[in-house]
């Protein structure tokens, strides 16, 4: 009897582990059809999204079309206003205020168009208000008062050689100081005061006027320094009477400073005037019974021809043209 029991407890553990062992098997089946079941859905749904992006990516498609097509209208327009705006002639048919404005270089188109609806500026003396108006060649326009130019200003320093004319042209041949510049603008620049032709050194040019009128008008006392190289020593008593002011052609001259060249011979002279008559500087020399064999200027209402070869130019820098305008 006890025998049996073992056994019929033998066959419960058996049949124990075998039904545990069927078990994992039912669900393991059971894990596969639900793995099954879960990439079937996930491919269903993939292939949703995936029908998605291609329905998604046709409305792109047309937008960019769309875009391309407005580019090359735009273009085409671009093109054909370009093609316009070259066919005119400002000469005849003339240029409107804003872009005259803008060109030379106080502000931009649109902001031109503020200052023109205010009153800012002036054609042949009337305030213009009206948009889109054309300026000819020969008006005079004028912004807050001060006349202005569509030209870019330019501003270059020659160190003149001898035998050039300080003149646009010269109907005798001769050379002129416009040939030594003539490289150094597209724009078409003016010498500020002149220089005989056979005196050397600092001669500005431009096409600013009103700069140019500034420096050379007497008001201003634009100095002006020259080295004078004379035929014979000039004495004491007549550099005191020079720095003391004489009268020359029944007009007081006055020079701000004369000096000996430290280092030279007494023939070797230092002149800072700010006089501009013509020739003033041989004159006062000739008046005491001295010739000048060498005139040079040396220095230009504070422009310098340091490290400025004879014959060759440059342009100021905007340092130093800011100090011109404060002068």
């Amino acid at each position: 009897m006890q025998k049996i029991k073992i056994m019929n407890s033998n066959k419960n553990s058996s049949g124990g582990r075998h039904q545990g062992k069927k078990k994992p098997q039912k669900s393991s089946t059971s894990n596969f059809e639900g793995k099954r079941n879960f990439s079937d859905s996930s491919k269903s749904k993939s292939f949703k999204r995936s029908s998605d992006k291609e329905e998604s990516k046709k409305p792109q498609r047309f937008e960019k079309k769309r875009f391309e097509s407005d580019r090359k209208f735009s273009k085409t327009s671009k093109e054909k206003s370009q093609v316009k705006e070259s066919t005119s002639n400002p000469e005849i048919d003339g240029i409107r205020l804003n872009k005259y404005i803008s060109n030379a270089g106080i502000c931009s188109r649109r902001e031109a168009d503020v200052y023109i609806a205010a009153g800012n500026a002036t054609v042949n003396g009337k305030i213009i208000t009206e948009m889109g108006y054309k300026v000819m060649p020969t008006d005079e326009v004028r912004f807050d008062g001060s006349s202005i130019s569509p030209e870019k200003k330019r501003y270059v320093l020659l160190n003149k050689p001898k035998n050039f004319i300080t003149t646009m042209d010269d109907d005798r041949g001769r050379k002129t100081v416009m040939e030594l510049v003539a490289n150094s603008s597209k724009e078409r620049i003016y010498p500020v005061g002149r220089l005989d032709r056979n005196t050397t050194g600092l001669l500005l040019f431009t096409n600013d006027g009103e700069l140019a009128k500034k420096l050379t008008h007497p008001k201003h006392n634009i100095q002006k320094i020259y080295h004078a190289s004379l035929d014979k020593k000039l004495s004491n008593s007549d550099l005191n009477k020079i720095a003391e002011g004489f009268v020359l052609d029944e007009k007081r001259v006055i020079v701000d400073e004369i000096s000996y060249i430290m280092n030279q011979p007494k023939s070797e002279v230092g002149v800072k005037i700010h006089s501009g008559r013509n020739r003033i500087v041989r004159r006062i020399f000739e008046h005491f019974g001295y010739k000048v064999v060498k005139l040079d200027r040396v220095i230009f209402a504070g422009l310098s021809k340091k490290d400025l070869p004879r014959g060759h130019w440059r342009h100021l820098t905007e340092m130093e043209l800011n100090n011109l305008k404060m002068l």
